[in-house]
């Protein structure tokens, strides 16, 4: 099909204000949280929007929403895109609800240019991907992809004690009602999303092409060593665990700045007992994040994490544990995917930069078992997760037409 020339503005900016006001909070921020009031009137106001631009939606078995524009030649090749509708507490407009808007607007936009395609375009608005009400991140891409199932929402509980389980049951979901969450019909994912980080606005550029999400680890160090007298206790004869983690997560920072490619380590929680002015800790507990596009990397990182821990402890009298208590792998996206990407951006005169994404998605999820492709906007002052959270209405219609763009070469 001739390709024609697409409307300038896809209106995207106001749609932002408009799914803000789901969960909307007196800092000007947004709270959406799985299975809440919130969230189900979200995902009800983005099914009756889809429809009225004359998607064939549907809800799947854990509240995942989907709007399809049917293929004529290969309905059966799917192309889903999007993002998550749900939010960190506080959290901004444009972070998941960027990549679903975006995503129903692109399908909008080539349905009314273009028609019906050859392969068959599906926007989702994913149910969830944060983790900010239960202890467990992407349950919705984690359901389509069967990494989860839905007995996996037994045991994880809120703040207040009520499980996954039950609240997904609170809204109807889970009971066999709805279509069965898992796709093995997904031909490609593309996920828009906001940068998150600085990348984009230090280079100058107004789109990044993820090459690869870098897989994580996460740590939690328990030291206990011996509690005392602050006044009384010699130097020489402490055994302060705080001292040890406080020589450990320095060694750390160090040695994660001489890895290649930019490991990435973060110690963002630590505790000591009895955490006294006047008395020496007799336990810590401190957590560390470490991060890379490739697992090589992060696995003999870990080795040299492990000795070195054990190596100071030893030395100063002090018992350490190492907890590692979630492992993600490194996913790259799809090279087909990523050239027709940079080929789209080329044609529009856009430029972009081909980076790694350090925070998770959605995509890294999907990409493991279906082709995947990410592109992200700049983020002002790489701000996220926040009220402040903002990206210029120019740069949210580039991202929109890159994807639209995208989507008619690979549907059309």
């Amino acid at each position: 099909m001739e390709k024609q020339k697409l409307s300038v503005k896809s209106g995207i900016a106001d749609y932002i204000e408009w799914l803000a006001q789901y969960g909307a909070s007196a800092d000007d921020g947004v709270t959406r949280l799985l299975y809440t009031k919130e969230w189900m009137d979200a995902q009800l106001a983005l099914k009756r929007e889809m429809s009225s631009f004359g998607l064939e939606t549907r809800f799947d078995d854990v509240g995942n929403v989907f709007g399809r524009l049917s293929g004529t030649q290969s309905p059966d090749e799917v192309i889903v895109t999007g993002s998550h509708i749900d939010t960190v507490i506080s959290g901004g407009k444009y972070d998941g609800a960027y990549g679903v808007l975006a995503a129903m607007l692109a399908i909008k936009q080539l349905k009314e240019t273009y028609g019906a395609p050859k392969k068959t375009l599906e926007a989702v608005s994913l149910c969830e991907e944060e983790g900010s009400r239960f202890p467990m991140t992407y349950w919705g891409s984690g359901n389509m992809t069967g990494v989860f199932s839905l007995q996996d929402g037994v045991e994880p509980k809120d703040e207040t004690g009520v499980s996954l389980q039950s609240a997904m049951y609170e809204c109807g979901f889970g009971k066999g009602v709805y279509q069965a969450p898992y796709r093995t019909d997904i031909s490609a994912f593309v996920e828009l999303h906001i940068e998150q980080g600085q990348t984009l606005e230090m280079s100058g550029r107004d789109l990044g092409i993820v090459t690869s999400i870098a897989g994580q680890r996460r740590y939690l160090v328990t030291l206990e060593g011996e509690c005392n007298h602050a006044g009384t206790t010699s130097m020489k004869w402490r055994k302060d665990p705080l001292a040890a983690s406080s020589h450990i997560i320095h060694e750390l920072l160090l040695r994660s700045e001489e890895q290649p490619d930019e490991l990435r380590l973060t110690c963002g929680k630590i505790t000591a007992e009895p955490n006294v002015a006047n008395v020496i800790p007799g336990r810590v507990q401190f957590s560390i994040d470490i991060r890379h596009q490739h697992e090589h990397v992060l696995e003999q990182f870990h080795e040299d994490m492990a000795a070195l821990i054990n190596g100071i402890c030893h030395q100063k009298g002090i018992r350490a544990v190492i907890d590692e208590y979630m492992r993600i792998e490194p996913v790259p996206m799809d090279e087909r995917l990523k050239a027709a990407a940079l080929e789209t951006a080329a044609e529009n005169g856009i430029r972009c930069e081909e980076m790694v994404s350090g925070a998770g998605h959605d995509a890294q999820m999907i990409g493991r078992r279906h082709p995947a492709c990410m592109l992200f906007v700049p983020s002002r002052g790489g701000i996220s997760h926040s009220s402040k959270e903002y990206t210029s209405a120019r740069q949210l219609e580039i991202g929109v037409r890159t994807l639209t763009d995208l989507l008619y070469k690979l549907a059309y």
